[in-house]
């Protein structure tokens, strides 16, 4: 699978697990996928299924991950997050 993850999605994925998961240490976390932000709330982060992810200024985005598979399940999650939850 390509990285074919959008800003778009990845922003939403962030508030729609600010706003419907678990809060922990200034952490949210739900189906999986760990959210949060930096001191300043610029960057973005999403974490889980042995991937992270960093979402920084213009559009831009990093992922860490070791595994295609990894990557697929991740980018799985993020959609059906997406996809499920308002």
């Amino acid at each position: 699978m390509k990285e074919d993850l959008s800003v778009r999605l990845i922003l939403s994925v962030y508030e729609k697990i600010k706003d419907h998961g678990e809060h922990k240490d200034e952490r949210n976390e739900l189906e999986g996928i760990t959210g949060f932000t930096d001191h300043d709330g610029y960057t973005v982060y999403l974490e889980g299924f042995n991937v992270k992810l960093r979402t920084g200024f213009h559009n831009t985005y990093h992922l860490d991950y070791d595994s295609e598979r990894a990557f697929e399940n991740f980018a799985k999650k993020l959609k059906y997050i997406d996809e499920n939850y308002d």
